[in-house]
């Protein structure tokens, strides 16, 4: 089987990796948690995870009619390190909703006449209107990170997004959008491990991009991009929520659980939604234990 990219992956886990990431992976099974500052031993099981999410997923559906109802417009930002389960978060939260009032967006890189754009213009145009949601798979927040350490922006250029950052969110909040910022964060064993399982899975290699076989190579400057973002744009009225999502099952269900919680929808029910574990999903200060 060919592999994506010249099997550049498995080349950065034969040749590249730290020693301690390259034998946590080799010493663990499948189900294993690798990292050893998770605070759960093992994963959720699968029996637990599917109950708490179907009841979990019903109140989404509550949510949405009460938002179609109400005019109420929310919108959610998922953000994060490559392979850290954005994309299945979303899919979980969408999986019962009416699609046509609850559409991702995930843009591909900006077109020469949205270069010459002020940088947040293509993402505003997509914000929800009345009774809709909008789920973000990557957004504004490209400048602060992925953009900065590959080199794709000038720095200041960066300078003025964080300058503005918090004053654009203060006017979408202010207008009465409901906002949440997740950032999903994964250990570095972990990320490996799941890029391997794209590469050599036919129907998950779609998953992977250039900027993945690179970026493995960057975990520092990341490190300090991230750092830094999440400083410099966590704010009140549009605070970052940060989940550990080494489990991608508990990952999944706090996620849903942060947005029913806020949100005083129509006849919900805080019993079936749970509690947040809040070893996994709370702010900036847990991002990187």
């Amino acid at each position: 089987m060919t592999l994506p990219f010249d099997g550049g992956i498995s080349a950065f886990f034969n040749d590249l990796a730290p020693d301690s990431v390259r034998n946590a992976i080799k010493c663990s099974d499948k189900s294993d948690i690798i990292s050893n500052s998770y605070p759960h031993q093992e994963r959720l099981a699968r029996k637990v995870y599917e109950g708490q999410l179907a009841k979990l997923q019903i109140e989404l559906v509550k949510m949405q009619a009460w938002a179609t109802e109400s005019g109420s417009r929310v919108a959610i930002v998922f953000e994060g390190r490559d392979a850290a389960g954005k994309g299945g978060t979303i899919k979980r939260f969408r999986e019962n909703l009416n699609p046509r009032g609850a559409r991702v967006v995930a843009l591909s890189k900006p077109t020469e006449k949205e270069m010459g754009e002020w940088y947040f213009q293509r993402y505003i145009k997509h914000l929800p209107t009345s009774g809709g949601m909008t789920f973000f798979d990557r957004s504004w927040y490209n400048r602060g990170v992925v953009e900065h350490v590959f080199g794709f922006c000038k720095p200041e250029q960066r300078e003025v997004f964080f300058n503005q950052v918090k004053d654009v969110e203060k006017m979408i909040t202010s207008d009465g959008v409901h906002l949440f910022k997740f950032w999903l964060n994964v250990g570095r064993e972990e990320q490996l491990r799941r890029f391997l399982g794209r590469e050599s899975d036919p129907l998950k290699q779609w998953k992977l991009s250039w900027i993945d076989v690179e970026g493995l190579k960057k975990w520092d400057e990341y490190s300090a991009a991230i750092a830094e973002t999440l400083e410099r744009s966590h704010s009140d009225v549009a605070p970052w929520t940060i989940i550990r999502s080494d489990d991608k099952r508990r990952a999944r269900l706090n996620a849903i659980r942060t947005v029913l919680h806020a949100l005083d929808y129509t006849n919900k029910d805080p019993k079936a939604i749970g509690d947040i574990d809040t070893a996994i999903c709370g702010g900036p200060d847990i991002w990187n234990v």
